[in-house]
């Protein structure tokens, strides 16, 4: 299914004539749970939002629509401001610090814990919207809380999901994708032979980079610290994580230690891999060019596989939308930020996304994306199945700061390139993730 205008449009409808039939969209139940906030924009209040450049155009043009409709409902111009993955964090730190810029920023993981001073408190939205929609799922909550005050709203996880060519893995002599990790990586090696091998980035990449790093750490049993916040990354479950991407890393097409989020797309849409973990706009880069018809016909999706720790346990790309201190107009803010949260408004993002972006409150499962292709399956609960990069321990400024310093995208790069041994990258990791935790 490919969302374009047409369809975006007649599903806002029905979900506006759903409201309008009275079946339960999520706002109406708040008046029996608390007060409903409202706010009266500033006289001549304008706004600036700085966010991700979009991976699906639709996701983009449901938001600018939905944003369209705020500024002509309440006479609030709103810019938006597009920057690639890697660059949102430090403009937005930048912003945060010296005191100007955008007046809100959609965010990655759990940066707004790097500058939570310098975010405007918005608790009484927070705590409306999820009430009102059936709650928020936890691990986006804990992203965008600090000290039970909300200091930013919960806005999706990007799923993320194997995308594999099926005729490759059959080929290779597989008959369906192995579940645990032993039988991946006897199918990339497998792949890898018949000249059709897997690729996965050990680069900077804030999505693709930290989710593969994380996943590799937590299937094995390994996490960076425990409950209380202190580095345990030096431990034998880390040593079989590291030595496990090694020999993964040996099936790999070369190069993967320089990729960023862009690399594994086009990697994948240009034939050169037939295996990696990437968002559901992979496939729809492929379903829209009729020269890719063959590959997006043979493109499936599954969740990456069970590791010793014996449970599926994934990092998903995560964003948040704040609003910084600094802003004239935040009444305005918070009313914009109302907006976004409406059913209708929100029901209309989610199925625009294609699937791309999961929502960030359970009411919106029933959103009819997830049912509309097979391949939105592995995506659907990206939300409620995410594990915070803090884990074990509690988010806050350490956390964000060692996720933003790409320690553990760092230690296994260092490892699978043979720039450090096993050992001396765990060493160095433990090391530079004491920086940021000092307990």
């Amino acid at each position: 299914m490919m969302i374009n205008r047409r369809n975006l449009l007649a599903g806002s409808a029905g979900l506006v004539a759903a409201g309008a039939l009275g079946r339960p969209l999520g706002f109406g139940r708040a008046f029996a749970q608390g007060a409903e906030p409202n706010f009266t924009p500033e006289a001549g209040a304008s706004l600036r939002l700085l966010r991700w450049v979009p991976f699906v155009p639709a996701e983009e043009e449901a938001f600018l629509a939905n944003t369209k409709k705020f500024s002509d409902s309440t006479g609030v111009a709103v810019r938006i401001d597009k920057e690639s993955w890697e660059d949102v964090r430090p403009k937005a730190a930048v912003a945060a610090n010296v005191g100007s810029g955008p007046d809100m920023v959609m965010s990655w993981f759990d940066d707004p814990q790097q500058y939570p001073d310098k975010l405007v408190d918005v608790t009484d939205l927070g705590t409306y919207i999820g009430g009102a929609n059936g709650g928020w799922y936890p691990g986006l909550e804990s992203y965008a809380k600090r000290d039970d005050k909300f200091i930013a709203l919960p806005l999706c996880a990007i799923g993320n999901a194997v995308v594999y060519r099926d005729s490759h893995m059959k080929a290779a002599g597989f008959s369906e994708f192995p579940k645990d990790t032993a039988g991946f990586l006897e199918l990339c090696k497998a792949m890898q032979a018949k000249g059709t091998p897997a690729g996965f980035p050990h680069g900077k990449a804030v999505g693709d980079g930290n989710n593969y790093a994380h996943w590799l750490l937590w299937s094995h049993g390994g996490k960076m610290v425990d409950e209380s916040g202190k580095v345990v990354l030096n431990s034998p479950e880390t040593l079989a994580a590291v030595k496990y991407a090694q020999e993964l890393y040996k099936t790999f097409i070369p190069g993967t230690e320089s990729w960023q989020d862009v690399n594994n797309n086009r990697a994948f849409l240009a034939g050169q891999v037939s295996l990696t973990a990437n968002g559901v706009s992979v496939y729809y880069a492929a379903l829209k060019d009729p020269a890719m018809k063959e590959i997006a016909d043979d493109m499936r999706s599954t969740n990456l596989p069970i590791g010793p720790v014996g449970q599926s346990v994934e990092l998903h790309q995560t964003s948040t939308i704040s609003i910084f201190r600094h802003t004239k107009f935040p009444e305005a803010a918070k009313a914009y930020l109302k907006f976004l949260y409406q059913p209708e408004n929100m029901n209309a993002w989610i199925q625009g996304a294609s699937a791309y972006c999961c929502q960030p409150l359970r009411t919106f499962e029933s959103n009819p994306v997830w049912t509309s292709n097979p391949i939105h399956a592995a995506y659907a609960k990206a939300s409620a199945s995410l594990r915070p990069n803090g884990y074990a321990g509690p988010l806050g400024a350490a956390s964000a700061g060692a996720m933003a310093d790409y320690v553990l995208v760092d230690m296994f790069a260092e490892a699978v390139t043979g720039q450090s041994s096993p050992e001396d990258a765990i060493t160095n990791a433990e090391r530079r993730a004491n920086r940021y935790y000092r307990v």
